[in-house]
C-alpha cells in the first residue's frame, strides 16, 4: 500500500491543501479540533471531486447509450456463434473496435477519483503515525488527532491494537463498532447501487458479456469493499461512504430522468412522460423534448415502450414532431394503427351476430321451409307433362274411378237438375 500511496503522492499536496481550506471554514463554526469540522471536510472534499467528475460521468452515459444501439447486432452475433464462445467473443470484440465503443466504462468514475482516494489515505494515515504531510503541519497534525467521528478517531482503523486506540485517546470498542457500522453501509451502498442499475436501468432483451460483467460487478465490489475497508481510517470510511452515496443518488436521477432504451425504468418514465404531454398538450423541459426528439428519431427501430408512447399520443389527438415538440392534431388513431400493423377500418360497422333460436322455433321453420320447397316443385312442373298424361292409355273403369278419386272431371261442369218421377 506504501507503495501504490508514493506512486499518487503527486496529487498528495492538492488533497491536502482542499482539506485545510475547508477544515478553516468548519472550525470557525464547529470548532477546530471537533470530528465536525474534519469529517465536513472530508465531506467537502468528495462532492467537490464528484463535481468535477461530472462531465465525465456525462461521457460515461454516452458510451453505454453507445451500447445500446450496438444491442441488436450483438444479438445476431450471439444467434450466428451460439454454439461457439470464442468466436462469439472476437466477434464482439470486432465489433467494439469498429464502433469506438467501450465496454469498460462504466468503470472510468471510480478509476477517475482512484488518485483522490489513495492521496487521501496517504495523508490520514500520516495522521495516525504522527508524520506532517502535505501542507498539513504540526499544529493542524494534533487537531487532526484529537478529532472524533462518533467517538472514533478520524485516523483509527478497526484492526488497530488497543495500544494504538488508547494513544489516540479512544475506546476499541467503540472504533471497532463505528468502522464495522460504516462499512455495512459502504458495502450495502455499493450493492444498491449497481443493483438498481441491472434491475431497472438494463434493456434484459439482449444478453451481452457486458450485461454479464456489469452482474459479477454488483457483488465482487461490495466484497471487496468490506474486506479492504477494515483497513481503511475512519475518514477514508467517512469518504468512500460519502462517495457511494453521491453515486447513487446520481445513478437514481439519471435513472429517473434519462433511462436506458429497452429498460424498465423507460417504461416507467414513458408512462409518467404521456401523462403529462398529454395534460399539459406539450413538451415542457429540454429533457423531455430531447427524448421524444430521439424517440421520433428512431423511426420503425422503436422499441415496445416507444412505439406505445407515440401511439397513444396519437390517439389522443397529439403528433411528436422531429424537433421533440408536441402539436394537436386529428386522424391519429388510424396512422398509430397502421404503425403496429393493424386494421385502419376500426369505424366500419360491426357484423351483427344472428339471434339463438329455441328448439321449437327451429323445428317450425325447417317444416315451413320443406313445405316451401314441395309447392315450389309442383309449380315448376313443365306444362306439357300434362298432355301427355291425358294421351295415356288407360285402364277401363280405372280412368273414371281415378278421377272420382282425385275430384276432377273432365269437360266443363252442368249444374244438377232435379230428378223427374
Amino acid at each position: 500500500m506504501d507503495t501504490i500511496a508514493s506512486f499518487f503522492s503527486f496529487i498528495t499536496t492538492p488533497v491536502s491543501w482542499v482539506i485545510v481550506q475547508f477544515h478553516t471554514v468548519y472550525g470557525s463554526i464547529f470548532g477546530p479540533d471537533t470530528g465536525w469540522a474534519w469529517g465536513l471536510s472530508i465531506v467537502s472534499l468528495v462532492i467537490l471531486i464528484r463535481i468535477c467528475l461530472i462531465p465525465l460521468f456525462v461521457k460515461q452515459i454516452k458510451a453505454t447509450r453507445a451500447m445500446q444501439t450496438l444491442q441488436p447486432e450483438m444479438k445476431k452475433i450471439q444467434e450466428r456463434y451460439k454454439n461457439d464462445k470464442q468466436r462469439q467473443s472476437e466477434e464482439m470484440m470486432k465489433l467494439y473496435k469498429e464502433t469506438g465503443t467501450n465496454p469498460l466504462s462504466s468503470c472510468l468514475p471510480i478509476l477517475a477519483q482512484s488518485p483522490f482516494f489513495f492521496a487521501l489515505y496517504h495523508v490520514l494515515n500520516g495522521i495516525a503515525n504522527n508524520e506532517t504531510i502535505g501542507v498539513i503541519n504540526t499544529s493542524l497534525l494534533q487537531s487532526a488527532q484529537k478529532a472524533h467521528i462518533f467517538g472514533a478517531p478520524l485516523a483509527a482503523k478497526f484492526t488497530d491494537s488497543s495500544a494504538d486506540v488508547v494513544a489516540l485517546d479512544a475506546s476499541l470498542t467503540t472504533v471497532r463498532i463505528v468502522t464495522a457500522v460504516m462499512i455495512i453501509m459502504m458495502s450495502a451502498s455499493q450493492f444498491y447501487t449497481q443493483r438498481q442499475l441491472m434491475t431497472k436501468n438494463v434493456d434484459t432483451t439482449v444478453k451481452t458479456p457486458f450485461m454479464q460483467q456489469q452482474k459479477m460487478l454488483m457483488y465482487v465490489f461490495p466484497v471487496m469493499f468490506a474486506v479492504f475497508g477494515i483497513n481503511f481510517p475512519v475518514g477514508v470510511l467517512v469518504y468512500w461512504l460519502t462517495t457511494n452515496v453521491w453515486t447513487m443518488g446520481q445513478q437514481m436521477y439519471v435513472i429517473h430522468n434519462n433511462p436506458t432504451p429497452g429498460s424498465k425504468a423507460q417504461a416507467s418514465y414513458l408512462e409518467r412522460l404521456y401523462k403529462h404531454v398529454t395534460h399539459h398538450g406539450k413538451t415542457r423541459s429540454r429533457g423531455e423534448k430531447a427524448i421524444v426528439k430521439a424517440i421520433v428519431a428512431k423511426g420503425r427501430d422503436r422499441n415496445e415502450f416507444e412505439r406505445k408512447f407515440i401511439n397513444g399520443l396519437n390517439k389522443a389527438g397529439l403528433t411528436a414532431q422531429a424537433d421533440g415538440t408536441v402539436v394537436r392534431g386529428e386522424g391519429q388513431a388510424e396512422a398509430a394503427q397502421a404503425e403496429d400493423g393493424t386494421s385502419t377500418s376500426a369505424a366500419a360497422p360491426k357484423r351483427q351476430q344472428p339471434k339463438r333460436q329455441s328448439k321449437s322455433q327451429r323445428q317450425s321453420g325447417a317444416a315451413k321451409a320443406a313445405g316451401e320447397t314441395t309447392s315450389l316443385s309442383k309449380s315448376d312442373e313443365p306444362e306439357d307433362a300434362q298432355p301427355a298424361a291425358k294421351n295415356a292409355p288407360q285402364k277401363p273403369g280405372g280412368g273414371t274411378r281415378s278421377k272420382a278419386q282425385s275430384g276432377q272431371r273432365k269437360g266443363p261442369q252442368r249444374p244438377k237438375s232435379p230428378s223427374k218421377k
